[in-house]
Formats: structure tokens, C-alpha cells, sequence
């Protein structure tokens, strides 16, 4: 019974966070795609890339932009990914599946954490437009979300576990 509950716990917080994820990524790749669109004319005006190192110029934001972007990017990218297959394995249910759906929580879980500091870096910079602030929020939540996702996924390897062993398929 308590693996029921688990199971849909975790399946209401894939989808959750399969949404903002989503959102994340339409509004980073919106960024960059802005990013580069100016790019150009801001070297025709004299300025000069913030970084050797990272060629874009980001006219909205400030120096931590472009790496927040990038990292929001593959955070969101992988929690997509993430989500989408950690929903077939928990409706699945077995103890392999349930494990790949934890395993790969940690994953999206640690690059969410990843894009998180560098946004909370970014806020501590200056003052930022509204999609960075919405973005910058977005990545903040879902570093809690995604959290509480790993933690019921994990609470459930066990009741998998065990209820594979009642119904003897170990």
C-alpha cells in the first residue's frame, strides 16, 4: 500500500517538473537565441564579447548570463529527459526500473543544482529583466522539486523491492 503512495507521489512531481523544465527551456533557449541575435550588432557598435572564452553578448543580463544560460540549457534538457523516461519507469514499477528512474533523478537533480547557483549568483550581481528573473525562479523551484522527486522515487526502490519479493518475481 505504501508503494502506491509513493508511486504517485512520484508520478504527480515527474510530471510537475516535467512542465517546468519545459518552461525553462523554451525561456533559455529564447535567451540564447537573443544572445546571438545582437551579438553582431554589438560588435559593430565597439563592444566586445564579456569572455574569450564564451563569444556571446548578452545585452540583457550581466557577466554570470551566459553561463547561467548554458548551464539552464543542459539542466533542462536532462530534466526533460528525465522526466519523460522516470514517468514510463515508475508506471512500470520494478525494482530495475524504479532504480534507472532514481539514478537518474540524481542526475537532473545535481545539474538543476548546478544552473540554481549560478542564478543565485547572477541575482546577487545587479538587476536583471523579468525572463531572467522568471528563469532564474524557475531553476530555484525546481532545484526543490526535483529534490522531493529523488526522495519519493528512492522511498519507493525499497516498497519495489519488497513487493517484488512478495509476488515472487525476485
Amino acid at each position: 500500500m505504501a508503494s502506491q503512495g509513493s508511486k504517485v507521489l512520484s508520478s504527480f512531481l515527474l510530471v510537475l517538473n516535467l512542465l517546468m523544465y519545459a518552461i525553462a527551456l523554451g525561456i533559455a533557449s529564447w535567451v540564447l537565441n537573443y544572445g546571438i541575435n545582437e551579438t553582431p550588432e554589438a560588435v559593430m557598435k565597439g563592444l566586445s564579447a564579456p569572455a574569450r572564452i564564451f563569444p556571446i553578448y548578452y545585452p540583457i543580463g550581466n557577466l554570470a548570463t551566459g553561463f547561467f544560460v548554458i548551464f539552464t540549457l543542459v539542466a533542462a534538457l536532462v530534466g526533460v529527459a528525465t522526466s519523460l523516461t522516470g514517468l514510463y519507469d515508475v508506471l512500470e514499477w520494478t525494482p530495475s526500473s524504479v532504480l534507472s528512474a532514481a539514478s537518474s533523478s540524481i542526475t537532473a537533480w545535481t545539474l538543476t543544482l548546478l544552473a540554481m547557483g549560478l542564478a543565485c549568483k547572477e541575482i546577487s550581481i545587479s538587476s536583471r529583466p523579468a525572463s531572467l528573473r522568471a528563469m532564474e525562479t524557475l531553476m530555484i523551484i525546481l532545484s526543490g522539486t526535483q529534490l522531493l522527486c529523488t526522495g519519493t522515487i528512492h522511498a519507493g526502490v525499497s516498497a519495489a523491492i519488497s513487493q517484488a519479493q512478495r509476488t515472487g518475481r525476485i
